[in-house]
Order: C-alpha cells, then structure tokens, then sequence
C-alpha cells in the first residue's frame, strides 16, 4: 500500500512513530526490503557505500537489544531535561515526548522487526570532525530515506540510540564484527495506526539561520 504521497507530504509528516508504531500487523520481509534499496539510492561518500544493514526478527535477539535499550533508557529517564523557557513549542511537548519514549521503551520488542545501520569502520574517540563528518555523512542520508520510504507505504520508526552504550554487547548478540563496522542507531519497525500524521511545531528557520555571520539574521 502506497499512499502517494507529495514530496513535501513525506518529507513534512514522516514523524518519529512510537506510540501509534500497531505491534500486532504481520510486516512481509519484502517491504522492508523494498524501503532498503530506496535507501540505498542515496548520497554516499566518495561512492563508497560502506553500509551494512542489520534486520532484526528473532524474538529472543529482539528482546536481548531491547533489554539493553531499557537499562540506558531508564538511566537517561533520570536526568533533567533541557530549559527552553516559558512559551517554547518544545518545553510544552515536553511531556508527551517522554511519554512517548517510555511507551516505546516499554514495548520495544514487540516492533515486528528492529533495523541497525551499520558503518564500515569504527568511529571511536579520536576521530577528528572531518573523518566523523565523512563517515556519518555517508549512512544518514540513507537512513532517512529508509524512514521516508517506511512513510509512504504506511509504516513507522523511531531514531533511536540508547542502546549504544552497550554497542560490544550488542554487537555479541548479533555477532556483528565489532571492530569492523559501527553502528548508527537501532530502528522499530511496524505499520502504523493511522497514516494521518501532521506537521510537528518547530521553530521557524528565520530564528535558526544565519547570513554570512552568525548572529546575523
């Protein structure tokens, strides 16, 4: 099912899904599919397409990643928030949002399956901007189209990291070469209740952007 969406539709209304992900709708190993090779059209450096894509479907390896989601999660639940200030969109969703993430944490193995990007190399400490920039440079824009492509064909997903401090481990569960490839991030992936999904409320680019020097506006 694709919902022919705009450009500006998709682009506009793909949302981070969590408490609307439907845990129970049966996704075909085919659609997944067919969002990765959409996502495997994007910009990649020097057209090195050093990715890998780890799909997760087994219960017990889909509740082991969640496991260690949780533990990070629960520690991160604990620290204060950043202060936004009084009448800003974002100390008003404040709340909805942690609701939101605890639900997802809640309920993380239930996605139908959980998706990793992998990076070829490891990104370790050390590594100066240029060689960050060029390395995450070449997976985020494939990510996003993989989130994108998940939209249109009424699917859902969260960007996700919390699972990442426990990177080895998990990496161990999934038997990932760990000093080989880094991973990005960890993906739920399920259709999602409901396809209406609106604009979120974000600053306007005229408070964000800056002319020739920043500050300037």
């Amino acid at each position: 099912m694709n919902l022919n969406l705009s450009a500006d539709e998709v682009l506009t209304t793909t949302r981070s899904v969590r408490k609307r992900l439907d845990f129970d709708k049966p996704v075909d190993r085919s659609i997944v599919l067919e969002c990765l090779d959409i996502a495997l059209q994007a910009p990649t450096g020097s057209n090195t397409q050093g990715w890998q894509w780890m799909v997760i479907e087994d219960d017990a390896k889909k509740k082991a990643i969640a496991e260690l989601y949780a533990k990070n999660f629960n520690a991160y639940a604990q620290q204060p928030g950043r202060e936004f200030g009084e009448g800003d969109t974002r100390t008003e969703r404040r709340e909805l949002v942690r609701s939101s993430a605890q639900y997802l944490c809640d309920n993380f193995e239930r996605a139908p399956y959980l998706v990793i990007p992998l990076i070829e190399g490891r990104l370790d400490e050390g590594l100066n901007s240029f060689a960050q920039a060029s390395q995450w440079g070449s997976i985020l824009p494939a990510v996003w189209s993989f989130m994108l492509a998940l939209r249109e064909r009424g699917l859902g997903s969260a960007w996700t990291t919390l699972h990442l401090p426990d990177e080895k481990a998990a990496a161990e569960i999934l038997e990932i070469p760990y000093d080989s490839y880094t991973q990005a991030g960890l993906f739920p992936v399920a259709y999602t209740i409901g396809t209406d999904f609106k604009l979120a409320k974000r600053l306007p680019a005229a408070e964000l952007t800056h002319w020739d020097t920043f500050g300037s506006r």
